[in-house]
């Protein structure tokens, strides 16, 4: 009987610490992670508004690197508008050296394709060199 019991509390210890272990994972570093996907602002919107289902499965919190033409700035919330169809929050703040109508390549998390009002949704972001 002492062994049963011995036996039934070293088997829950383990699916403790399993189940511990798979709950508390490191989170995920986009800056170091490689993009998924290389793709223009436009023609990710173009598939979207094709088929969302489809490229929610391709896309979907997925590391891409998206380029086209800034359009807005709003270094408050650290966010960018590109192509006025993505919104782009940046992990540590928006660079100094970003300017509106420039060409620019962002890294981040997809996080989504609002179709109420029809906007990509990243986060995560950090500027890549074209």
């Amino acid at each position: 009987m002492k062994k049963k019991v011995i036996i039934f509390f070293f088997l829950l210890l383990i699916v403790v610490i399993g189940a511990c272990l798979y709950t508390y994972k490191d989170h995920r570093d986009i800056a170091t992670e490689k993009g998924s996907y290389t793709i223009a602002a436009t023609e990710i919107f173009s598939e979207f508004r094709t088929n969302e289902n489809v490229a929610n499965a391709k896309y979907l919190d997925k590391t891409i690197e998206v380029t086209g033409d800034l359009s807005n700035i709003d270094v408050a919330t650290k966010s960018i508008v590109i192509n006025d169809k993505l919104f782009a929050t940046f992990k540590e703040g928006i660079p100094k050296t970003l300017q509106s109508n420039s060409k620019i390549k962002i890294k981040g998390r997809f996080i989504g394709y609002d179709a109420l009002v029809e906007e990509l949704k990243m986060d995560q972001c950090v500027l890549e060199t074209p």
